[in-house]
């Protein structure tokens, strides 16, 4: 299987280190690739492999900015239910068209032809079934008294209606008929939102919001067919040979708000892409089987005549609109709010971008017994397309994000036929004027040198004409700026605490010396942090650091006593990123210690970089307290405690070698570099010696002893 933007690293005979300097290579060589990017008059087939498209025809523009519902009769007429001023409208088989009716409420909601060619037009909010006449007279049909009117649907003995917010079925067997004597089912869901009839005759309804679709047989009783996790059943489509395929989506999307803003929640992927060197610290995301939805904003499901289902389609990040069914049999077309696409599905849950569109959203999908058609919303409008192909189409990839300014290198791809490249470069994310202009196009799939400025961004067009044309894939050879390395932080650990470094997880050596990195053989690289230990006088300092782009560092360690100019080198080229510093090896005093990060390994000496951080000042001290016993009056015994390098911190005692016992200085706290204590032997009689035991700051201790005698 083709890699996901893959990296390609470009290796040399001299089995250079994988770097900053070494080229990478962005392909553009599968399905989720190609659909990242934008396409105009082609087709995108399963294989990710692009090729012209069905022909896309606008036949008529509404100046309405959504159509919600559309219908077809037997002469071929299209009916268009719009929204938000609540009008019909007609355009014949010749493509001309013209407003049919305008009703009283704001959405046209649903449309269905009537057995004697009249059309039904169901309206919301509060709203009504209409009858409308050949000649475009409206007249109130049924009024049910809910709030919403989602969907119709012709049976052989009346008009089924389906409604919100009580989620009632009803069968309409003549004008102005009451909704009590017209309830055909009172459902527990809320909004009966799609209605079919399937090739019996037989009513099939799907609901909000526990996506239930449910048959209703010759008696009028419910037989659930499908208990989708999904909250709604969007629409419902009837194959030629029985089956019944469900649109279902993970939110009510019916609800009368404009598409546009559901068209923009659905469009969560980005179009901007960037090629890194791969991180084996980070896993994959695994691709989950269709049948867990439990991410999916949409899906399809397909109902077997023997009442099996299948799921032949999942997303997690496109809503799906609308739905038709092939009347060949073999799968169905989905319509979506992902930049106004068109996908075809088969049975066997193939996928193939059939065509784009400029609108927000495909909102239906039907046929007019000729070609296809489909409405779009925001705005709203009708195409035609198919069956034969466009004479030319473009597809503009994804932008690449080099992380910083790169040189281009060649451009070549997989092609066949009449196809050529272009490319074009920028400093802002979004293409604008201040791009470069598209280059000379490149017709040769063997490739040339890109033309197009070095810049940070970049993207590539490819133009398909006629004579069987393909494209399979697009590589480009770049090389990225080299960016300097950061020290993020510097961690310096409490006096006589020192850093160990573990056993290192081992890789076979061979690897790194063919240039390779250890992710290519699914080893994950494991950074293994130091272990502690005690360490007498160890100043340990620990740090971290970043390079952006991805290459190998090591460190140099600088320092400086306080008042000196210079810094000199205390350790250089070391891989780990810390270092334990023996105390004693330093005299005592105030130091400044500053890490270097070098990616020298990873790139020539020209264009290595470095970055580089200093630490607060830090005290050396290896010197211990000079204790002095005092006098001795009574059962009270005083010593004198002085540190040269620092301030004493803590004190205790011990009589006769017995426990350490903690004791304040006489002013009530150890924070200075003298201090005087007083212990209070207490009344045993005889001799007692009292050791007195002091630290400094940097846990060197010092200690001495007074006889007491009584």
């Amino acid at each position: 299987m083709k890699n996901f933007f893959s990296v390609v690293l470009l290796l040399f005979i001299s089995n250079i280190l994988v770097s900053a300097a070494e080229p990478l290579v962005w392909s553009v060589n599968s399905r989720a690739d190609v659909l990242k990017g934008d396409a105009r008059g082609v087709s995108i087939d399963q294989n990710g492999t692009i090729s012209l498209a069905p022909k896309l025809t606008e036949v008529f523009k509404t100046e309405q900015p959504y159509i919600w519902s559309s219908a077809v009769d037997a002469s071929g007429n299209v009916y268009l239910g719009t929204g938000g001023d609540g009008k019909v409208f007609k355009v014949d088989a010749s493509g001309k068209g013209a407003m049919f009716a305008d009703l009283a409420e704001l959405n046209v909601s649903a449309l269905a032809v009537g057995r004697s060619g009249e059309l039904f037009a169901a309206t919301s909010p509060d709203g009504k079934v209409y009858r409308i006449d050949a000649s475009g007279r409206a007249d109130v049909y049924f009024e049910p008294k809910e709030k919403y009117i989602w969907s119709l649907a012709v049976l052989a003995d009346g008009l089924a209606v389906g409604t919100g917010e009580g989620g009632k079925i009803f069968k309409v067997r003549a004008a102005n008929a009451s909704p009590a004597s017209s309830i055909l089912f009172d459902t527990s869901e809320n909004h009966i939102i799609s209605l079919a009839v399937d090739r019996q005759g037989n009513l099939i309804a799907g609901t909000d919001s526990n996506g239930i679709v449910m048959r209703f047989g010759a008696d009028g009783k419910p037989f659930g067919l499908l208990d989708s996790s999904l909250r709604e059943i969007h629409e419902i489509a009837v194959g030629p040979d029985g089956s019944v395929y469900v649109l279902a989506l993970a939110a009510s999307v019916s609800a009368p708000k404009p598409e546009a803003e559901a068209a923009a929640a659905a469009t969560t992927e980005s179009k901007t892409v960037s090629v890194e060197k791969p991180n084996p610290a980070v896993p994959e995301t695994p691709t989950k089987s269709r049948y867990d939805l439990s991410a999916a904003k949409s899906a399809v499901y397909r109902v077997l005549p023997d009442g099996s289902v299948d799921i032949i389609w999942a997303s997690p990040t496109v809503i799906a609109f609308s739905l038709y069914a092939h009347q060949s049999g073999n799968g169905v077309l989905i319509g979506t709010a992902d930049k106004g696409r068109i996908y075809n599905v088969s049975n066997t849950g193939s996928e193939t971008l059939v065509l784009q569109t400029d609108a927000n959203q495909i909102s239906t999908i039907r046929t007019d017994g000729k070609s296809l058609i489909a409405t779009s919303s925001n705005q709203g409008n009708l195409f035609k397309f198919g069956p034969e192909a466009v004479s030319e189409g473009t597809y503009d990839s994804a932008v690449l994000d080099a992380k910083g300014t790169a040189t281009w290198g060649r451009i070549w791809s997989r092609s066949a036929g009449n196809v050529a490249i272009q490319t074009r470069s920028g400093n802002t994310e979004k293409p604008d004027e201040t791009w470069s202009s598209w280059s000379a196009a490149i017709a040769d799939p063997k490739g040339a040198q890109v033309a197009s400025p070095k810049a940070r961004y970049f993207q590539w067009r490819a133009t398909l004409k006629p004579t069987a044309s393909t494209l399979s894939e697009v590589n480009l050879a770049f090389v990225a700026r080299n960016i300097a390395p950061e020290i993020l932080s510097i961690q310096v650990l409490p006096t006589n605490v020192g850093l160990i470094a573990n056993p290192p997880v081992q890789i076979d050596p061979n690897i790194e010396l063919a240039g390779m990195s250890s992710a290519e053989f699914g080893i994950p690289v494991v950074v293994v942090p130091p272990r502690r230990a005690y360490q007498r006088g160890a100043t340990s300092l620990q740090w971290t650091a970043e390079d952006r782009n991805g290459d190998k560092l090591v460190y140099d360690v600088m320092y400086r006593e306080v008042g000196e100019a210079d810094f000199k080198p205390l350790r250089t080229a070391i891989s780990e990123n810390f270092l334990s510093i023996d105390g004693q090896s330093l005299a005592d005093g105030r130091y400044v210690f500053k890490i270097v990060a070098k990616d020298s390994p990873s790139n020539p000496a020209p264009t290595a970089l470095s970055g580089e951080m200093t630490t607060e000042p830090i005290d050396i001290d290896n010197t211990p307290p000079a204790v002095t016993p005092g006098t001795v009056s009574g059962t009270r015994v005083t010593f004198t405690a002085t540190d040269k390098s620092s301030y004493l911190v803590r004190a205790e005692y011990s009589i006769n070698g017995g426990d350490w016992k903690p004791v304040y200085a006489d002013d009530g706290i150890s924070d200075s570099p003298t201090e005087s204590y007083t212990i209070d032997v207490g009344t045993a009689t005889g001799e007692q010696v009292v050791t007195l035991r002091v630290f400094d700051v940097n846990r060197n201790s010092g200690n001495a002893r007074q006889v007491v005698k009584r």
